[in-house]
């Protein structure tokens, strides 16, 4: 098998099927609710249901996708008490975090989420907004990286996943509630070794963020051989 007949077979898989799902999800080009027909992924991905259906039921179980008996798929629609309820968790979590890494878990990383930033700053200023929603999540999830704690890291992986999600349904286009100088003072703070700022300065970024979330619901559906550009096992 020749290198892009390998590269076009792992690109049908369902788990490579449900990255770039997910992926166009978190980047805002799948708004909440719109149907995710059968049909339509099964053209664009040049593969027949089975495929389609495990990476339909992957992401079911991550919370990014309803299932609903002779309906079909939807995008996840959270709602405003799942917001509440996801951030009471992030801030527990994320302020554990905070804590263990002024302890000196990974504080001598701290330099490479500080690359991490002005690479958010970057794509916002360019204008590329799906890169500065990704790398406003990924902030969060590479801090806790720090830690060393596998199951905290996997739980603030499906919060983050999940508070994107809500961003795009209670957030208008272009905008992210996730600010990167927030996320530049919470690095100094910690790089000071000061957890009790540190703390302070990321429950209120959280709390920001959750309040910016709740401004208006966003609107509009999908064509999903334009979201995925139609091309097949890409």
């Amino acid at each position: 098998m020749s290198d892009t007949t390998s590269a076009q077979a792992n690109g049908t898989k369902p788990e490579a099927i449900a990255e770039r799902i997910r992926a166009a999800i978190l980047e805002h080009r799948l708004a909440p609710g719109a149907k995710l027909t059968e049909a339509q992924l099964c053209e664009v991905f040049g593969v027949k249901r089975g495929p389609i259906r495990l990476a339909l039921a992957q992401l079911a179980t991550d919370r990014l996708v309803d299932l609903e008996p002779n309906r079909g798929a939807f995008v996840a629609s959270p709602s405003l008490q799942e917001v509440h309820e996801v951030f009471e968790m992030r801030r527990i979590i994320e302020l554990a975090v905070v804590e263990r890494i002024c302890a000196g878990h990974g504080l001598r990383r701290l330099k490479n989420i500080g690359g991490m930033i002005a690479r958010e700053r970057k794509a916002f200023e360019s204008h590329d907004f799906p890169a500065w929603i990704r790398l406003s999540g990924e902030f969060h999830t590479e801090l806790a990286k720090l830690t060393g704690n596998s199951v905290l890291c996997e739980c603030l992986s499906g919060l983050v996943a999940r508070s994107t999600l809500i961003s795009a349904l209670y957030e208008s286009l272009g905008r992210s509630p996730c600010s990167f100088d927030d996320h530049e003072a919470i690095i100094a703070a910690l790089d000071a070794g000061d957890a009790k700022e540190a703390g302070a300065l990321m429950a209120r970024h959280l709390q920001s963020v959750e309040l910016k979330m709740l401004d208006r619901p966003a609107r509009g559906g999908a064509d999903l051989h334009e979201v995925f550009g139609g091309n097949r096992g890409a």
